[in-house]
């Protein structure tokens, strides 16, 4: 739960949830510094809720994805996400409107 409710770490399974996917296009998707990115990366990895794989190209290619471990967030990270489409732009556009 420590690592989970860790911000940013959420956002981060939720850019992996489609599939392996490079440091850069995580770091362009949302509003993290590099070095916090890498920081939480490292420590999903450690708790095995991320693979990073490296790939021997020219340049080298790091892909991150999510373990079975990791996977299983998917159900809660995709409530949220429901939940904030649900509520959070009704209340950007209208702090009054009723909500059930």
């Amino acid at each position: 739960m420590n690592l989970v409710n860790k911000r940013w770490t959420a956002l981060i399974v939720h850019q992996l949830l489609n599939g392996p996917v490079r440091f850069c296009a995580i770091e362009a998707a949302i509003p993290i510094s590099a070095r916090l990115l890498s920081e939480r990366l490292k420590e999903m990895e450690n708790e095995g809720i991320v693979r990073r794989d490296v790939y021997p190209e020219t340049p080298v290619r790091i892909e991150y994805s999510l373990t079975d471990k990791g996977r299983a967030l998917e159900p809660v990270i995709r409530a949220i996400e429901q939940w904030s489409y649900r509520w959070i732009d009704v209340e950007k556009d209208n702090p009054d409107a009723p909500r059930d």
